[in-house]
């Protein structure tokens, strides 16, 4: 049954493994819809799990709880969850395109299945950048440096992802892997015409929207002959070419605002209001407590309308995972061996 009240428009953070007792006054606000956990909040699965507890219970409202867990460089959580591999090594240990399907759409389920098992409701996967080669900060975390492959093996952790009961969010549109500037530390501009973008960088997220991908995060990324300012806070970008030209009908995220490459844009309060006003659904502001404050404090999140409301409850985990039954299962301990040969 679908929640009376709406899932607010900010995702934050928090400071440490154990939550605060100011911090339970934040999350009661009614703009704050969700919680983004990072390595520093994680200890054990057992502490996860209570953590995550806490946090719902402070909030006492609908609270999508996410992270950053896609393996290889990007996992959060380390000790008691298998390690999972660079989506990259799906092509590059395999010999058959097949298996590097059947392996992709494996790891996502895994992935996936873990972190519903502590009650985390998503994390911010797949990547659907094309890598090129150039981009440090992508690299391995591409599928593939072929639009049509990664596109295929992205769909493929994806349709995993959905078996254990997770959304998706495809990310960074249009895409990051021609951009060899790191966006959390620079403001990267990307010089390239649409049509280049759109043959090379837009196949996989054209083709998992097509799917029904169900979240997007634009890239802090300027593209210049389409707009002056990076794609997170383009109306251009979010409700002229994706909402109307490709059809999305999910939920868009803004990357993390305290990001380098978000600082054309002006303070927090107006980064916030920029995206918000772009077509984001929800705006991220992480590691820095202040900015989470200044946005807070900053009249620029109104309650997020009736649309907006029901994108954001197709994030929520679909069904709850018992840890004890899953750890003991042959699907999961068969998964571990055949995900972990990768690494």
């Amino acid at each position: 049954m679908r929640s009376t009240i709406p899932i607010g428009p900010l995702m934050t953070d928090i400071e440490g493994k154990e939550l605060l007792e100011q911090e339970k006054n934040f999350l009661k606000q009614a703009c704050v819809g969700g919680v983004i956990l990072f390595a520093r909040h994680y200890e054990s699965p057992e502490q996860i799990k209570e953590l995550i507890g806490s946090l719902r219970a402070a909030a006492d409202k609908p609270l999508l709880v996410a992270v950053d867990h896609e393996g290889g460089r990007v996992q959060r959580f380390r000790e008691g969850f298998s390690r999972l591999p660079p989506v990259r090594s799906f092509l590059d240990k395999t010999d058959c395109f097949d298996e590097a399907l059947r392996l992709s759409e494996l790891a996502g389920w895994l992935m996936a299945i873990e972190l519903r098992s502590v009650g985390v409701d998503f994390s911010f996967a797949p990547v659907l950048d094309v890598d090129c080669g150039i981009s440090e900060i992508i690299g391995d975390r591409s599928f593939s440096e072929n639009p049509e492959q990664a596109g295929r093996l992205a769909a493929a952790y994806r349709n995993g992802m959905n078996r254990a009961g997770m959304a998706a969010v495809g990310k960074h549109f249009p895409g990051h892997g021609s951009v060899a500037p790191d966006s959390h530390i620079a403001i990267p501009e990307d010089d390239r015409a649409f049509e280049l973008i759109e043959q090379h960088d837009l196949p996989p997220f054209k083709k998992l929207i097509d799917e029904g991908l169900e979240g997007i995060m634009p890239a802090h990324i300027i593209y210049r002959q389409i707009d002056d300012c990076p794609a997170g806070f383009s109306r251009k970008w979010i409700k002229q070419i994706l909402r109307q030209q490709l059809g999305f009908e999910g939920v868009i995220f803004s990357d993390d605002l305290s990001m380098e490459g978000a600082s054309c844009v002006g303070d927090y309060p107006q980064r916030a209001r920029t995206a918000l006003n772009a077509g984001c659904d929800m705006v991220l502001v992480c590691n820095d407590s202040d900015a989470t404050h200044e946005v807070l404090n900053g009249n620029c999140l109104a309650q997020n309308g009736d649309e907006s409301s029901k994108r954001l409850e197709t994030m929520v985990g679909r069904f709850p995972v018992d840890r004890e039954k899953l750890l003991t299962s042959k699907e999961w301990q068969q998964s571990v061996v055949q995900i972990e040969a990768l690494l």
